[in-house]
């Protein structure tokens, strides 16, 4: 299949969010991507389920909302409620992993798990089965706008291998300092979702940029 693109708004203006969606929607994003941040898991907050909730009253492309807090099982029906198609949990942040893959699911939506630039690929040896999609951080989470981890291509290549070991069809979401550059050799290396948001967000014509990272 074709790699999906999926602009995080974390990066867009939020005193004219209205408008910014109505670019996506006239896009060739494929899905939007939400990140919640807690202060205590990432040193930074953004926005929550009040936001998340009007969104699915503006958008009809699949939310792929990443919880970038702790204790993620507590929030799973509220992720549901608010409409996400995916719902991303960070591998570090759950001592029982597979309980909250299991209650992600229970609940309708697809699981995926997150990894953190320090955390090896081998960690999802046992999880990976009942995964959906991967996402590995090109950037140690938090802020927008920083500098891509040269070894997450590497990385992304180990994901693919251990992918087509098990014979699995799990997706690879990359996250982090993607461009049309570094976007290239991701897709390359095996990635399937590119999340860019300052990227997208700051360019002088956001539909544009939407569709070169489509066609890489």
């Amino acid at each position: 299949m074709s790699h999906l693109i999926a602009p995080s708004l974390l990066s867009a203006n939020f005193l004219n969010l209205e408008k910014d969606l109505e670019m996506l929607n006239k896009s060739e994003a494929d899905w939007i991507h939400l990140d919640v941040m807690d202060g205590v898991f990432v040193p930074n907050i953004s926005f929550g389920f009040p936001v998340i909730d009007l969104l699915k009253e503006k958008t009809d492309r699949p939310l792929d909302v990443h919880l970038m807090i702790v204790q993620p099982e507590k929030f799973v029906s509220q992720v549901a409620g608010a409409g996400a198609m995916m719902m991303n949990v960070h591998e570090e942040a759950c001592p029982h992993l597979h309980r909250v893959v299991q209650q992600i699911k229970q609940a309708g939506m697809k699981a995926a798990v997150t990894l953190n630039p320090h955390s090896p690929v081998a960690l999802l040896e046992d999880i990976i089965h009942d995964l959906e999609m991967v996402l590995l951080m090109s950037v140690n989470p938090g802020f927008g706008g920083q500098k891509f981890i040269e070894h997450s291509v590497e990385k992304v290549r180990a994901l693919k291998e251990l992918i087509l070991r098990k014979n699995l069809s799990t997706l690879i979401e990359v996250d982090g300092g993607v461009n049309l550059e570094t976007g290239k050799r991701l897709v390359d290396a095996g990635a399937d979702v590119l999340v860019a948001g300052n990227f997208v967000f700051s360019s002088p014509n956001p539909i544009e940029t939407i569709h070169r990272l489509k066609h890489l």
